[in-house]
């Protein structure tokens, strides 16, 4: 299971921002984010060629060195039909044919994707903080009321516990977070080991 969130504020090849539909439909297919996810971490434009090796290699669970020319034959025939058009046609990416190159537009450098992969024993951050404000408002319900066990409490130690469980949380949150977007690991998010 799987959250997506994504940001831009640049004006798309129409005229106006990717709406969140397209956005969705740009990220609907694995082998597109895996490119999204390739060109973000790519410091200038990257080879069809070699994004397909990345791709392929990410698809497979191997190393880059490791893809052969059939595996990744499949993958660039279907990056270079299928996949860059798609991507150029929202104003992602271009493609310079003669090259061979892919390029980030800066539609896709403004677009901040956040990818929250959910393992089946994983609850998501929203859950998380609402179980933790119920913690917290249950704490100060017992020491208002002088529950045995919290009456030696004070409401300023539920304040401090408040503030700490929730400044720890969002510290953790962001760090996990930024492991989270597209193009900030070696890996995209959805290959994530379980740890």
């Amino acid at each position: 299971m799987g959250s997506t969130t994504a940001i831009t504020n640049e004006p798309s090849r129409n005229g106006g921002e990717l709406s969140e539909e397209e956005v969705f439909e740009v990220l609907s297919n694995r082998r597109r984010r895996f490119v999204i996810h390739a060109l973000k971490r790519a410091e200038k434009p990257i080879d069809v060629s070699e994004l397909s090796t990345h791709v392929t290699a990410w698809e497979r669970d191997v190393d880059p060195d490791e893809v052969r020319y059939e595996d990744r034959r499949n993958v660039y025939s279907t990056l270079q039909r299928t996949h860059l058009p798609k991507l150029e046609e929202k104003n992602v990416v271009t493609v310079d044919g003669e090259a061979n190159l892919v390029e980030p537009t800066p539609e896709l450098e403004s677009l901040d994707i956040y990818v929250e992969v959910l393992r089946s024993r994983e609850i998501p951050w929203s859950l998380y903080y609402l179980g933790l404000v119920g913690v917290t408002v249950s704490l100060l319900l017992a020491v208002a009321t002088g529950t045995p066990g919290f009456a030696g409490l004070e409401a300023l130690d539920v304040g401090m516990f408040t503030t700490t469980a929730f400044g720890i949380s969002a510290a953790a949150h962001h760090v996990i977070g930024r492991r989270a977007r597209l193009g900030n690991t070696e890996k995209p998010p959805e290959l994530r080991k379980q740890e």
